[in-house]
């Protein structure tokens, strides 16, 4: 399953020429591109999609969502990890 995941900017940098940053999924902290997002500033809000920001959100809805895919398990499933030995 590929869901889009909401995770909170933490940094923003460039490489190789491309918008770049990192996010946290709720206590995982994964690489994306913000390319297509261009707007999104550190602090903000994204859903991330195979690696890349598709768009912005706000932060309730993404803390509301993460909440969700934590219960149904679907978080261990989509970032490759254990979410409740990491936090």
């Amino acid at each position: 399953m590929c869901l889009g995941v909401p995770g909170k900017v933490t940094e923003i940098y460039e490489t190789g020429g491309v918008r770049m940053g990192k996010v946290d999924f709720g206590g995982i902290v994964k690489e994306a591109c913000l390319a297509y997002v261009p707007d999104v500033e550190v602090g903000d809000y994204t859903i991330i999609h195979v690696g890349f920001a598709i768009s912005k959100l706000d932060e309730e809805a993404a803390l509301e969502s993460l909440a969700l895919y934590r219960e149904m398990g679907l978080l261990e499933e989509e970032l490759g990890t254990d979410i409740e030995k990491s936090t």
